[in-house]
C-alpha cells in the first residue's frame, strides 16, 4: 500500500433491517421479529468490529412508504431512531465508528450539533454523521410542509447547515475547561466563542453546552450524485456515500471527479474519503450467488416491482402490465426526488426495448455484485488499487448473514492481499478513515 493513502476502509451499512432491499425480511436467514430488539443490532455491530469496519453506516428516512398500498403490506417500515440506537451500541462496542444519517431540511443545527457532539464524546471519539437532504413529499408531511423544498434549496441549505453545525462544535476551545475547586474556576469564559449566525436559512446564536468533540468535528459523510450533490461533497464532506458505475474506468472517473471538487475548494484529495456503496451476494460458487440473488426476485411481488419502478420515476405505473413495454416521458427538469437516480433510469433504457420487467429486474440486479469470497475480494481490492475507491459502504443483501458471510470469507482474503488493516489504527473514526483532526477555527 502507498504510505501516501490510506488503507482501504469498509462501513457496515444498514437501512432495511433485513437486508439491502424492502422484501429481504422474507429471505431464510432473516429475523423480522428481531427489528427492534438491540441484540440484534449488537450483534451487527460487534460482528462488523470483529472484521475491522472503520464504521456503522446507518441509513435512515423519515416517512413510513405508504405512496402504495403494496409498500405497507410488503415492506418493512420500521427501525429504530439512529442516535438511539447508536448511543446504545456506543456501550457494547469500543473501535467501530457511529454513523447516523440526518437530514438537514427536517432538523435544527443546534439539535444535530448537540447530540453528535455527546455521542463522540461517550463513544470516546467514534461518531459521525451522514448527511442527506431528505428526497420525499412523504417526509415534507410530517414536517409541516405539504410538498418537498426544491433540490437547488435543499442542498444551499445542507451546505449551510454544515457550517452552523461546525461552526457550535467550536463553541469551546480544546482547553476551555478547568475544573479548578480552589478557584471555583470550571471553565475560562475567553475561550468560549458565540456563533451568532444569521444565514439564508438559518439564525442560530449558540454557543453549544456540549465541551468540544473528542474528535474536533466528528466526520462527515455525505450521501448525493447530483450535481448540487457533488458540489456540496467536493466543500464540505470527508467520505461520499456513491452510487459507482459498474465498469471500473466509469469508477474511477467518478472517483476522480469528488477528488479534483475537494482540490478546487481547497482541500487535500486525501481529505475526502469516495467510499461507494457495494452490496456482495457470496457464494461458494458463481451458481450459487445466482440462486441467493434469484431468490430475492422471487420474494419481490410484482406489485411492489411496480411501485418501487413508480417510487422512483416520481410517477404512478402500477395500473400498468408488468410485462408491456416501458414507455416513460423524462422530465428532468421538474423531477424533485433524486435526480441522480432519475438519470441513471434514463441512460439505461436509452435505445432500448425493454418491459417493465426488464427494466426493474436489471435495475435491482445492478445493486449486486455476484461472486464467490475470491473473486469478491479480487473485485474490491482492483477497484481500491486502480483508484477507483478508498473503500466501500457494504449494504449487506440479507441479514445477518451476508455479513457473517463477509467476515469470515472476505476480510481475511483482503488481508492477504495487503489493502486491509488485521486492527484498527487507532480509537476514533477519523484515525480508522485516515482523517486528521481539525483545528478549531477560534484556535488562532
Amino acid at each position: 500500500m502507498s504510505d501516501a493513502r490510506a488503507p482501504l476502509a469498509l462501513g457496515a451499512g444498514i437501512f432495511y433491517p433485513g437486508g439491502e432491499h424492502v422484501t429481504s425480511w422474507r429471505s431464510p436467514a432473516a429475523q423480522p421479529d428481531r427489528y427492534l430488539d438491540l441484540d440484534y443490532y449488537a450483534n451487527f455491530a460487534k460482528t462488523a468490529e470483529e472484521g475491522v469496519f472503520a464504521t456503522l453506516f446507518i441509513a435512515d428516512e423519515l416517512y413510513v412508504w405508504d405512496r402504495f398500498a403494496s409498500g405497507i403490506e410488503h415492506g418493512v417500515n420500521i427501525r429504530p431512531e439512529p442516535f438511539t440506537l447508536l448511543g446504545a451500541l456506543s456501550q457494547l462496542t469500543s473501535k467501530i465508528g457511529l454513523a447516523a444519517t440526518i437530514s438537514t431540511t427536517y432538523n435544527e443545527p443546534y439539535h444535530v450539533a448537540r447530540k453528535l457532539a455527546s455521542l463522540d464524546h461517550l463513544s470516546r471519539g467514534r461518531a459521525a454523521w451522514n448527511l442527506v437532504t431528505s428526497a420525499s413529499d412523504e417526509e415534507a408531511r410530517n414536517f409541516g410542509r405539504d410538498s418537498h423544498l426544491d433540490h437547488g434549496v435543499r442542498y444551499r441549505r445542507g451546505e449551510e447547515f454544515v457550517d452552523v453545525v461546525q461552526g457550535l462544535w467550536d463553541s469551546w476551545d480544546d482547553d476551555a475547561f478547568r475544573y479548578d475547586r480552589e478557584s471555583g474556576i470550571f471553565a475560562d469564559r475567553d475561550k468560549l466563542h458565540v456563533l451568532d449566525h444569521h444565514g439564508e436559512f438559518l439564525q442560530v446564536r449558540g454557543p453549544l453546552n456540549v465541551p468540544r468533540p473528542p474528535q474536533g468535528h466528528p466526520p462527515l459523510f455525505q450521501a448525493g450524485a447530483s450535481e448540487a450533490g457533488r458540489a456540496l461533497a467536493g466543500r464540505t464532506a470527508e467520505a461520499v456515500f456513491t452510487i459507482s458505475p459498474d465498469d471500473i474506468d466509469g469508477a474511477t472517473a467518478l472517483y476522480d471527479d469528488y477528488k479534483r471538487r475537494a482540490v478546487a475548494a481547497g482541500r487535500d484529495a486525501e481529505a475526502l474519503r469516495v467510499l461507494p456503496a457495494l452490496s456482495p451476494i457470496i457464494g461458494r460458487t458463481r451458481a450459487e450467488a445466482e440462486d441467493k440473488l434469484r431468490l430475492i426476485e422471487e420474494l419481490t411481488p410484482d406489485l411492489v416491482s411496480l411501485d418501487l419502478l413508480s417510487h422512483y420515476l416520481g410517477e404512478d405505473i402500477s395500473d400498468r402490465d408488468i410485462d408491456e413495454r416501458f414507455v416513460f416521458d423524462f422530465d428532468h427538469d421538474s423531477f424533485n426526488q433524486s435526480k441522480s437516480g432519475y438519470a441513471s433510469i434514463a441512460a439505461l433504457v436509452e435505445g432500448k426495448d425493454l418491459t417493465i420487467r426488464e427494466l426493474y429486474r436489471t435495475l435491482l440486479r445492478r445493486r449486486f455484485v455476484l461472486g464467490t469470497p475470491d473473486s469478491l475480494a479480487d473485485w474490491i481490492a482492483e477497484r481500491y488499487e486502480r483508484g477507483a475507491a478508498d473503500g466501500f459502504i457494504v449494504m449487506f443483501p440479507t441479514l445477518p448473514d451476508s455479513l457473517d458471510d463477509f467476515v469470515a470469507g472476505i476480510v481475511p482474503r483482503l488481508i492477504d492481499r495487503g489493502v486491509y488493516r488485521a486492527e484498527y489504527a487507532g480509537d476514533t473514526l477519523r484515525e480508522n478513515l485516515g482523517l486528521s483532526r481539525p483545528v478549531g477555527r477560534y484556535a488562532s
